[in-house]
């Protein structure tokens, strides 16, 4: 093991292995089109993760529990355009195929080019894209772009994604709406009506039996806004009547939990330093956390 280096995930050591988990940087930031400030989310997520405590009661051992982890250098930003910079991304988490990927980002345009990286190594057409968020991201385009970060749902289907499961959708145009409703690769748990005090908990368990019946590859997108904004105040986004915490902490056990899942890695996007107590960068450091132990976790069972 090498000496303890500032900067890495969880402060933990670097090693020199093939890790088992890699944490990559995207500051990517180019269609933003309300709250600024998700380029500097992957560097403040990373410093809040020190500050995380290494004990999940899914692990033996305090993490990285025997495994290696691996906090890669930044994605470099190099592009003249924004397809430049959505191929470079896609060069980027291309290098990392072998190990179990978590994505700090960075808008959630950067969603399509992951998924381009993806197809590397399976076909996009078995994949469930698994996406927590406040919006559908399924607009066609927005203010003239198709690549917006309101589009990267919709552009991943294009690229042949072959199924979305969205939960916590509360914000979402007209053209979303009857997208969702008309294509059957779309299935949507409108955050009302899994917080509704009548029938929300029949939803959510709805929400969690389909997940645990995923069989093949899943990916898992978490835009931090699918949250309430008492958890992500800074969010690009944010919209109020949003999942709780620990909605999505078992979100994330369940995926890594199904028993036909083949779990090939997640991102956490449109993270924005809050200045203010940091809440929003320590609560995707916590969520990614939690990814990492999850997965870990369906490691040891398997390997048992």
């Amino acid at each position: 093991m090498t000496e303890f280096a500032q900067g890495t995930f969880l402060g933990l050591p670097e090693s020199e292995d093939v890790a088992d988990v890699a944490i990559l940087s995207v500051p990517y930031e180019l269609t933003t089109s309300y709250g600024q400030g998700t380029c500097a989310g992957p560097e403040a997520a990373l410093r809040a993760s020190a500050q995380v405590e290494l004990y999940d009661p899914l692990l033996p051992e305090d993490l990285p529990c025997g495994f290696t982890l691996h906090t890669a250098q930044p994605w470099d930003g190099v592009g003249g355009n924004l397809q430049e910079q959505l191929e470079g991304i896609t060069n980027y988490v291309s290098q990392f195929q072998s190990s179990f990927p978590i994505i700090l980002g960075g808008e959630h345009g950067m969603l399509p080019a992951i998924m381009k990286a993806v197809s590397q190594q399976v076909d996009l057409s078995e994949i469930t894209l698994v996406q927590i968020d406040a919006h559908a991201d399924l607009r066609d385009e927005l203010d003239g772009e198709p690549d917006s970060h309101a589009c990267a749902a919709r552009r991943s289907l294009d690229l042949g994604v072959g199924k979305i499961l969205q939960i916590g959708i509360r914000a979402f145009a007209r053209e979303e709406a009857t997208f969702a409703a008309e294509d059957a690769r779309v299935e949507s748990w409108l955050a009302r009506d899994v917080l509704n005090p009548c029938g929300g908990e029949a939803m959510w368990l709805n929400w969690l039996n389909t997940l645990s019946e995923i069989e093949g590859p899943v990916w898992l997108t978490l835009d931090i806004d699918g949250l309430d904004v008492a958890y992500v105040p800074t969010t690009g986004t944010p919209v109020p009547g949003g999942l709780a915490y620990w909605q999505v902490v078992e979100t994330i056990e369940t995926i890594a939990s199904a028993p036909g899942a083949n779990w090939l890695g997640a991102d956490v996007n449109e993270i924005v330093p809050d200045s203010n107590n940091h809440v929003t960068e320590f609560t995707a450091a916590m969520l990614a956390t939690k990814i990492v132990a999850a997965h870990l976790a369906r490691r040891l069972e398997d390997e048992a």
